[in-house]
């Protein structure tokens, strides 16, 4: 998804943003919203919002009967959602889902086939300039100038928001030792790590102190470390920062840990919503056992108060207590099992399943 920078900038200045996140944060299915719980943060600096907080609106996006066509195939299909401002929100699906296309309708860089989208209140149809100076977009690809250094691919990009050059050097400086790339603003991009290039790339949207940031399978291809990296300042951003956060993403662990709420998404549909939690107690029972390399055993859907699921040499049985399970791993001698806590992965594989997405346009 490559992104349009030609809306107007935000006059209020960037914060001087420090570390300092609490650990608490990364409960995969309890998302914090305290925002007194750091205090290395001045929140008030680095508010998101209009000085007329009072026209702002509760709802940041909200779309109705959402439909985009290429080509004749309904790469998204009547979907309806909303995403509340100050949380995070998550798109998440397989490749060929639709969430790249419901991303780039948003961010103003596709228009709708039909329905309705709004941002800020804003038409995207009719109102796209002023929609853009309000959101930051993070595209799935990479689209740093290769030419230019780190500290000039952000000051040359906040040009296009008419910041001036005094203010865009002062907010490429405090951005860079918020994501840890103070030391490197000198750098070459080239010589840069796929976690520093994809941490650059949230630098460069945070410029203009966006309301909304917006970003399509920000941590795709980056090793775990790097991710929880991410995770840790794209959390901190909103919940002391006060930023809505609009992700895709195909990581179960990503959308547990991030999310507040989010939509899961198949075939340009809309198959649940929830937060994460709410999903995991509505769609698969608290406890799961999991068999690993189960060959050609038969999955045992004759008992009561369990539900059962093969996927991918692999069975998974649900119920409400661990104990109800137990006997159920006497059948399984010699394989690998192991009963936890149900997670989002389960909800998703109940969902999805392993079907191959029908077109690599709704990707």
């Amino acid at each position: 998804m490559e992104e349009d920078v030609c809306g107007e900038g935000v006059s209020h200045p960037v914060a001087s943003l420090a570390l300092g996140v609490d650990e608490n944060m990364l409960d995969s299915l309890h998302p914090k919203t305290d925002a007194s719980k750091s205090p290395s943060l001045e929140a008030s600096r680095f508010a998101a919002n209009d000085p007329a907080s009072g026209a702002l609106h509760s709802e940041v996006v909200i779309a109705r009967n959402l439909t985009k066509v290429y080509n004749k195939h309904k790469a998204i299909d009547d979907i309806e959602f909303s995403v509340k401002r100050g949380e995070t929100f998550g798109l998440l699906g397989p490749n060929g889902a639709g969430k790249s296309t419901t991303m780039r309708m948003i961010a103003c860089r596709t228009p709708p086939t039909s329905g309705q989208l709004l941002v800020e209140g804003l038409d995207v149809r009719t109102q796209g300039r002023e929609i853009r100076g309000l959101i930051g977009v993070v595209p799935q690809d990479n689209n740093l100038d290769p030419d230019l250094n780190v500290r000039r691919n952000l000051i040359v990009y906040a040009s296009y928001y008419r910041i001036a050059s005094k203010e865009a050097a002062l907010r490429a400086a405090e951005l860079l030792d918020f994501i840890g790339l103070g030391n490197r603003a000198d750098a070459k991009i080239e010589h840069l790590s796929g976690g520093m290039k994809r941490r650059l790339m949230i630098a460069r949207a945070l410029l203009h102190n966006p309301r909304v940031l917006v970003l399509d399978e920000p941590t795709t291809g980056l090793d775990p470390q790097v991710r929880q990296e991410i995770w840790q300042k794209l959390e901190e951003l909103r919940r002391v920062g006060g930023v809505t956060i609009l992700l895709s993403t195909h990581y179960m662990e990503e959308a547990e840990k991030l999310c507040e709420r989010l939509v899961v998404m198949d075939r340009g549909h809309i198959l649940a919503s929830g937060t994460p939690r709410d999903l995991v107690l509505s769609r698969v029972s608290r406890y799961a056992l999991e068999v690993r390399d189960v060959g050609d055993l038969p999955l045992d859907t004759t008992r009561n108060g369990i539900s059962a699921v093969a996927r991918n040499n692999a069975h998974f049985y649900f119920a409400a207590e661990a104990e109800i399970l137990t006997p159920l791993m006497k059948e399984y001698e010699g394989r690998r099992r192991m009963i936890r806590l149900s997670n989002l992965e389960d909800v998703f594989l109940q969902l999805v399943g392993d079907n191959e997405p029908e077109s690599p346009s709704a990707a």
